[in-house]
């Protein structure tokens, strides 16, 4: 049998068929991992053993039909670090987490391995999911499968690298401000950040907790549907968790002539790279050849986006990173009281982008600011929303560069936080107003991928599956690395 590389409902089904092994799938998912891993960094942990393990189980004791209820049957998935695991260490990409084991795992990966999901690693991360580039991570960069000397995107880069690479079909990571979406364009692979509240966010360490939503990345749009058809479920250990139907289990490409699709100005002015811009004006003329309505639209409270996240997402992590003093778990530094130990362990755990935020967002709620900077970033959330309602009262979707630019180079924006804010400046939005949205590949430009985003309103999961399954439909195949994980 040659090298297997096929997507996750394809291996579920040649499994399920008795066609390939469950054991076979993840032999051949770690041996990618071992000859690719050392290059690009996408996994901190691997659990080669326990993985295996668990598809030997798969292979003998189940039946054929046992096997055809589990929708993901011998299907090697990694998990971003910050979805804690039972049985392997969670750290977040932070020394202050080094070597910490939950002792419950994340609803997320119950649910992944009900479906007969195989977990064969956790993938690296911006610490605390802080950063569009997976450069802040305590472990190291992780680094492009296309070209090795730029960044993968972030915070989620080490799961859009896996996938990338081909060292597994599935992946799932964390989406805060487009760190789902933004590594999938750098990519060239398929991500979703759902509708918050439509996958339970029980067991992911917070950054912001109400803009933090869990996804799939994957290399079709199929197996987004599939994986968020079967984590897209109400729990009630989650108190944000909406109680929803389920989206389809696959999407049905929609009729393009049916759609009303808005491109909003805010997103086609100045600043985007023209390489990236003349392939997703060629991408958009095919969905108008399609029979697609392309209309123009303006999302007025665009321009206030970046300095609204970066004052709600700090100042909600500044509460939520409260919880790490060296007391109940993680890292402790020894100190002389506990006062000193307290800041001894904080300035040893944390990183330098980490200790950025937190004092960005503790100066934004503190007395006398709170007023000026937090409250007035929440009206104008309001106001970004409102601006979603109404666009949507005119179009049934929006579609928009998923990012302006193209992957740059490891390095080229350490000096400069501000620019690398920057980065999200198309992708925040959608966290603001909780609706969904999706990283489309559309193509490559001097080699390097380019992704396009779909939004739609609240809840319109299957709306914007089965508008990018279309899509997918009628654009060339994407293209992948080559076998190894690195392109030449």
């Amino acid at each position: 049998m040659g090298m297997i590389d096929w997507d996750a409902v394809q291996t579920a089904e040649h499994v399920q068929r008795g066609e390939v092994s469950a054991v076979e799938c993840i032999e051949e998912a770690l041996l990618r991992i071992e000859s690719t891993n050392p290059t690009v960094n996408a996994f901190l942990h691997v659990d080669g053993e326990g993985a295996l393990a668990k598809a030997r189980f798969m292979d003998h004791n189940l039946t054929r039909e046992a096997k055809a209820n589990l929708p993901l049957a011998g299907v090697a998935v990694a998990i971003k670090d910050n979805m804690v695991t039972t049985d392997m260490p969670t750290t977040a990409g932070s020394k202050i987490l080094e070597g910490f084991r939950s002792p419950y795992n994340a609803t997320v990966v119950e649910l992944l391995e009900r479906a007969g999901a195989i977990v064969v690693g956790k993938t690296n991360m911006d610490e605390f999911a802080m950063g569009s580039s997976t450069e802040h991570s305590a472990y190291g960069v992780t680094r492009n499968p296309w070209d090795p000397n730029r960044v993968p995107g972030g915070s989620s880069g080490g799961s859009a690298a896996a996938v990338a690479a081909r060292m597994v079909p599935l992946a799932l990571g964390s989406d805060t401000g487009g760190s789902i979406r933004l590594p999938a364009s750098y990519c060239g692979v398929f991500g979703i950040k759902p509708t918050y509240g439509r996958v339970s966010r029980y067991g992911l360490i917070a950054y912001a907790s109400s803009l933090d939503q869990i996804g799939p990345l994957a290399r079709s749009v199929r197996d987004l549907a599939r994986t968020l058809h079967l984590i897209g479920r109400h729990d009630e250990k989650d108190a944000t968790s909406l109680d929803v139907d389920t989206i389809p289990e696959s999407p049905i490409p929609t009729a393009l002539q049916s759609l009303r699709i808005g491109l909003p100005e805010e997103y086609f002015g100045e600043g985007i790279d023209i390489r990236v811009r003349t392939l997703i004006e060629k991408t958009l003329d095919q969905l108008r050849e399609s029979g697609a309505d392309l209309v123009p639209i303006s999302l007025p409270h665009t321009r206030y986006a970046i300095a609204t996240y970066y004052l709600i997402a700090p100042a909600e992590a500044s509460s939520n990173l409260s919880r790490y003093d060296g007391v109940r778990y993680g890292l402790r530094v020894a100190g002389d009281d506990l006062i000193h130990m307290y800041q001894k362990t904080r300035q040893e755990g944390f990183g330098s982008e980490v200790k950025r935020r937190i004092l960005l967002g503790t100066h934004a709620l503190s007395a006398g600011y709170y007023d000026a900077y937090y409250l007035k970033a929440q009206k104008v959330r309001t106001l970004i929303r409102q601006d979603f309602d109404n666009a949507f009262a005119q179009v049934d979707l929006i579609v928009t560069p998923t990012v302006a630019d193209l992957p740059f180079k490891l390095g080229e924006r350490d000096l400069d936080p501000l620019q690398m804010y920057l980065t999200d400046i198309f992708t925040v939005t959608t966290n603001l107003a909780g609706i969904p949205g999706l990283s489309q590949p559309v193509g490559l430009v001097d080699g390097l991928p380019v992704g396009l985003q779909w939004m739609g309103p609240p809840l319109s999961e299957d709306r914007v599956l089965s508008a990018a399954s279309a899509l997918e439909a009628i654009l060339p195949p994407p293209e992948w690395p080559l076998s190894g994980g690195i392109q030449e």
